[in-house]
């Protein structure tokens, strides 16, 4: 058998054993075998002949264990890249936590490769991956998630979600409807607190946003619609995805799912504590989560490149919107 030994050790499992058998006083085995008294005392107290373990008993970091078995769950249902994962960590689980320290709990999880993570998904070889054509800051995609009703609230509310094509730049409100009425007044705040000139907006056709269906069919819009009027009145192009086709606004579908992902982990005594949570999620995407379309920078650093390249295109300087108004 192979016996591995600590690089200073100055015994062996024998001598270790001689130790352990003799009755002589510990001056005297020192002297015998050339080692020091405590050496001596170590291993005759101990039953064993093989070297201990020499990592630490406790280990170094700032997740408890029921954190960082949220971590790890996080990391295989949303497969957040490390850098997302800290961010997501640090603002909603624990500020001290490190990326060192997320990296190791990772590792110990088994979970730190994260394409092992991510499903097989089966890809015809003459198939092309299709993108989104290139936009300036302006092409803003709008639509609209269901909010679970909270206890101390007599209806369900509904997340207005506005996600900016070029740099992923984020805009919510949460409104009692979904009427025409709620979709006009949140476009009219989506211009005033955008940084950049809204040029086109692409929305579903749903009756909130367009009079393309109606009782005798599908038409064309009028132009009557309340929405519609106030994109005229600004100069913004109001387009409409094809019908019963969803992936159409993709980007902000993908959105609505990490809020969904959100809801789903969170456990929410009122409608107070939801509407502050989702404002810190669109606080921390829009100013710390790196995006993987965009280089890998935040949407406000993304919106910062745009602003000293084409200042033009903007109406103010952007400085870490927030990017929700409640």
């Amino acid at each position: 058998m192979q016996v591995q030994l600590h690089k200073n050790a100055r015994t062996t499992p024998a001598v270790r054993a001689e130790l352990q058998a003799s009755t002589l006083p510990n001056s005297a085995l020192a002297r015998q075998y050339g080692i020091s008294e405590p050496t001596v005392a170590k291993w005759r107290g101990r039953e064993s002949t093989a070297d201990a373990s020499h990592r630490p008993k406790r280990l170094q970091t700032n997740l408890t264990p029921a954190q960082e078995a949220i971590v790890v769950e996080l990391r295989k249902t949303l497969l957040l890249p490390l850098d997302d994962l800290l961010a997501v960590s640090r603002e909603f689980i624990s500020e001290a936590v490190s990326r060192s320290g997320l990296d190791r709990c990772l590792r110990r999880h088994g979970v730190s490769n994260l394409k092992a993570l991510m499903p097989a998904e089966e890809r015809p070889k003459d198939t092309e991956k299709k993108t989104f054509k290139d936009y300036e800051p302006g092409f803003v995609h709008v639509d609209i998630k269901y909010l679970p009703q909270m206890p101390d609230e007599a209806s369900r509310q509904y997340l207005f979600v506005a996600i900016d094509r070029a740099t992923r730049w984020v805009y919510v409100e949460i409104l009692p409807t979904k009427s025409a009425k709620h979709a006009q007044a949140f476009l009219k705040h989506l211009i005033a607190n955008a940084p950049f000139h809204i040029t086109k907006v692409l929305t579903d056709n749903g009756k909130e946003f367009s009079d393309r269906f109606c009782a005798t069919g599908q038409r064309e819009p009028t132009g009557q619609h309340a929405f519609d009027k106030v994109c005229r009145r600004h100069g913004i192009d109001h387009r409409l995805t094809k019908p019963r086709r969803p992936q159409t606004n993709g980007m902000v579908e993908r959105f609505n799912g990490r809020i969904a992902e959100v809801l789903q982990t969170t456990r929410f005594r009122s409608g107070e504590q939801l509407s502050e949570t989702l404002h810190r999620y669109v606080r921390l995407y829009n100013q710390h989560i790196p995006q993987r379309a965009l280089g890998h920078v935040a949407p406000i650093q993304a919106l910062k490149q745009w602003y000293e390249k084409q200042p033009d295109l903007f109406v103010k300087r952007p400085n870490n919107l927030p990017g929700l108004d409640s």
